[in-house]
């Protein structure tokens, strides 16, 4: 995040929820440092992977619980955007129609919460 010129290829961060909180050696919080540089810091905000009863090891994205009040802490924190993961296996068959359902209301609801 202190690289010299850093700032010329790097638009934004996705950071953890326990790197937000961290600061640099000096101790400029990583944020701060980020935006001073004109860097945007985003937050990874799913809670992870589990697998969907009845696919063939296909996975739906958990976090949706809690999630708006999650963004609205990490957007005082100054992050300026939201990373969601959302897993897709292809191929033999996948995705199944409940896969790609359970995909596509995950991916609505975080982003209509966001």
């Amino acid at each position: 995040m202190t690289a010299p010129g850093i700032q010329d290829y790097i638009s934004g961060v996705i950071l953890f929820e326990e790197t937000v909180g961290q600061s640099s050696s000096d101790g400029t919080n990583f944020v701060d440092l980020l935006r001073k540089r004109g860097i945007h810091a985003g937050i990874k905000l799913d809670k992870g992977l589990v697998v969907i009863g009845g696919t063939n090891g296909e996975s739906s994205t958990t976090g949706l619980d809690g999630l708006a009040g999650r963004a609205k802490h990490f957007y005082e924190k100054g992050c300026r955007f939201a990373k969601w993961r959302a897993v897709i296996k292809i191929g033999n068959g996948l995705p199944s129609q409940l896969a790609i359902t359970e995909t596509a209301h995950t991916l609505a609801r975080y982003g209509s919460i966001c």
